[in-house]
């Protein structure tokens, strides 16, 4: 965890949370089962990881895999005890609630960053969201379009009841709207984030403030029932994509946060998709074909460390570079990475080559 921070923690580091897939045959293997596989974009046997990964720039480094266990795990005491789940494993915990306590372990081990990045699976997760803000951490998460979402300038009243019991809670004075119906009328700005392999990524780009409605639950006066406004402000961010597809994110940025700062924050979560697919197919997280917990763990364990040491000779390796009068264009390239962290947006960014 240490040589981690020293790697690439700081400031300006992300903390991604995301899921890596491993898919699997036969169900005894430990936390196997027919679950969505974000990798295969589809519902498929599989072991589902939470993962966290510290990236800076154009490096990740990976310090955290978890596995989930599924109700057909938790709930059946014998297969767990077959598997050697461990006793304080074997409580069902959402994705959502693994990742924070995934977050709190590498936190307490001094791990330093300066954002959390998720996708809409824990984004929308009302508590999640909110354990973050708790603990007094940035974030910028995928939300649903259909997330229902308060102008800023929402107010709460307390309406007079002419007869029947007195009303316990208020109400909003505005109509809370969807995330999609809430940035139709807004300004969308063509904007670049960094440079692909084939040029500059491009997309439009709307932002708004916005409290996000995730508070208590209220029946109205039509008799539909209707979350109120949290307590937060926080930004709403759309995006759409020269194909037609839209994203939508929100973040407890400052309200100062100029729109091109807020791209870059949710498009940084690309970055931990490249560990995984090196983690998989270069140091062999997908192999293991053993059925326990401790297994698995200390299979992904081994291969993080290894990640974490390739990482760390990969930057040393662009360090001599960089002092080396005579710089191949490739080898510079990883130097500004190393380096320049500020700079990497303004530079040509390919795929990370092999480890």
């Amino acid at each position: 965890m240490a040589e981690a921070d020293r790697l690439v923690g700081g400031d300006e580091a992300f903390l991604v949370i995301d899921d890596i897939c491993l898919p699997k045959k036969g169900d005894r293997s430990v936390g196997v089962a027919p679950q969505y596989a974000s990798s295969l974009g589809k519902t498929a046997n599989c072991q589902s990881l939470v993962s966290l990964t510290l990236a800076s720039g154009e490096v990740p480094v990976m310090v955290g895999l978890r596995l989930f266990l599924p109700e057909t795990w938790t709930g059946d005491p014998v297969r767990m005890a077959r598997a050697r789940v461990p006793e304080d494993r074997q409580i069902a915990l959402s994705k959502p609630e693994i990742a924070i306590a995934e977050i709190d372990r590498v936190w307490a081990a001094g791990v330093r960053f300066g954002c959390v990045l998720a996708d809409a699976g824990y984004g929308s997760s009302g508590p999640f969201r909110h354990a973050l803000s708790t603990r007094g951490l940035a974030w910028a998460v995928g939300l649903s379009r259909r997330q229902n979402v308060y102008p800023v300038d929402v107010g709460l009243i307390f309406p007079e009841v002419g007869r029947g019991r007195r009303r316990k809670y208020h109400l909003p004075d505005r109509t809370a709207a969807s995330a999609e119906q809430m940035l139709e009328g807004e300004k969308w700005r063509k904007l670049s984030w960094r440079r692909g392999t084939k040029g500059r990524l491009t997309c439009r780009f709307a932002a708004t403030r916005v409290r996000i409605a995730d508070g208590h639950k209220h029946r109205m006066a039509d008799g539909r029932v209707q979350a109120m406004p949290g307590d937060e402000e926080v930004w709403l961010i759309g995006e759409r994509r020269a194909t037609g597809e839209r994203k939508y994110y929100a973040s407890n940025l400052p309200a100062d946060t100029s729109l091109e700062a807020l791209a870059a924050a949710v498009k940084a979560r690309w970055i931990c998709e490249q560990a995984h697919q090196q983690l998989k197919e270069e140091l062999g997280l997908d192999h293991f074909e053993g059925r326990s917990w401790t297994g698995l763990h200390r299979h992904a364990l081994m291969t993080m460390t290894a990640y974490a040491f390739l990482q760390s000779r990969r930057l040393k390796a662009a360090g001599r570079a960089q002092k080396s009068p005579r710089t191949t264009p490739a080898t510079d390239h990883a130097s500004r990475q190393a380096s320049h962290h500020q700079r990497i947006r303004e530079t040509p960014t390919n795929t990370m080559p092999s480890l």
